[in-house]
């Protein structure tokens, strides 16, 4: 946060238009009451541990609702994407209730996702040095066979293992902060406590790690439009002051680029024919089986990896545009803007809702109505 304000005031470049373009949020701290129980026990012995739950006893690194099993649930009984979506999953009904078993601070972090329209984010950890990314939760073994999966170039064959739609985003996203890192590939030293779990990399999948469900990576992906990492800045939770420096310089870059690569991708504007803006548009990538929504002003944004998609803008009572955008690899999202034609299909649902969701009954001319027409017809009269 100094930094920022500082270089900012003192007119470097990079520090302005990234100010100027973009949206930052920063929460120094997600766990406040663990933070201050953990430093004052000190980290000597590796007490830092009691800073993991809050002061009621949470774990807030699983808290969160666990939708990715639910989704999973669904695509075993063949229930999605006709009965139950593959995004923007609703929060469970339980899971809202006054009595839940859920933290306050997890409650505000939800709440502040709902207002706001978050596109990307990291949560800042310490402990270990490297980046992880979803799905952190591991899918159970399905109950139904299924054909062989290919073997992938960079993953191991694991069938607990499962990858988000957005993979390859994510990887890109992991390796903007792991490769900017000053030590994070330095992978030949080995991880902080056992061997290196990265394949040399410096970046992880949460699954292939360390699974565990309801985490805020998970849920900010399933339930909203935001791409969420979790970033181990480095080994020691707590490091001492003379060692503080050095940490910085090795985040640094990192942080910067992480940043900028919210502009990485297309965004634009849903609008109707009157250039009024349509919220909770959704936007579809072709490919991709994975969906934003448009915010409050019909604006969205879209991380994507260099390529050429094929995109489509969709509302109730519109009817669809298809348009073809290209994300090129210098930083800046390209605009790919989309204008709706207004549909006669809500008519057809409010007729069809009158008559019961019935087909109607053709009139034929010449043959005498019999009685539940004629009710059917001064109904709709």
């Amino acid at each position: 946060m100094q930094f920022l304000c500082k270089e900012y005031q003192d007119g470097n470049p990079r520090v302005r238009s990234l100010v100027t373009e973009t949206r930052i949020h920063l929460v120094p701290s997600l766990n406040p009451d663990g933070y201050e129980l953990a430093r004052e026990a000190g980290s000597e012995l590796g007490n830092w541990a009691l800073g993991h739950w809050t002061e009621e006893g949470y774990d807030l690194f699983e808290n969160f609702p666990d939708l990715a099993s639910r989704l999973w649930a669904a695509e075993e009984r063949k229930l999605v994407p006709h009965r139950f979506p593959s995004h923007h999953i609703p929060i469970p009904q339980h899971y809202l209730e006054e009595d839940a078993t859920v933290a306050v601070e997890t409650r505000a972090v939800m709440a502040w996702m709902e207002k706001n329209p978050f596109v990307l984010g990291a949560n800042l950890q310490g402990g270990e040095k490297l980046v992880s990314y979803p799905f952190d939760a591991a899918r159970p073994p399905s109950e139904t066979p299924a054909a062989p999966r290919p073997p992938d170039d960079y993953e191991d064959d694991n069938p607990e293992v499962h990858e988000t739609p957005d993979h390859a985003i994510f990887r890109w996203l992991a390796i903007s902060y792991a490769s900017a890192h000053l030590t994070m590939t330095e992978t030949f030293r080995g991880g902080c406590h056992t061997q290196d779990v990265t394949d040399s990399m410096g970046i992880v999948q949460g699954a292939k790690w360390r699974p565990r469900a309801g985490t805020l990576n998970d849920f900010s992906y399933l339930h909203t439009n935001c791409l969420e990492l979790s970033v181990y800045l480095g080994c020691d939770k707590f490091p001492h002051e003379s060692e503080l420096q050095q940490e910085w310089e090795n985040n640094k870059e990192s942080l910067l680029t992480f940043m900028e690569q919210v502009h990485r991708g297309i965004k634009g504007l849903v609008t109707d024919q009157q250039g009024e803006p349509i919220a909770n548009a959704t936007i579809v990538v072709g490919g991709i089986k994975h969906n934003v929504k448009t915010a409050s002003g019909g604006d969205y944004w879209r991380i994507l990896n260099p390529g050429e998609y094929r995109v489509s803008a969709r509302a109730e009572g519109y009817n669809p545009s298809v348009k073809t955008c290209s994300v090129f690899y210098d930083i800046g999202a390209t605009q790919c803007n989309f204008v709706l034609s207004r549909s006669n299909w809500k008519r057809i649902r409010e007729i069809m809702a009158m008559n019961g969701n019935r087909p109607i009954r053709r009139i034929v001319p010449g043959r005498p109505m019999t009685p539940r027409e004629r009710l059917r017809l001064r109904q709709r009269l």
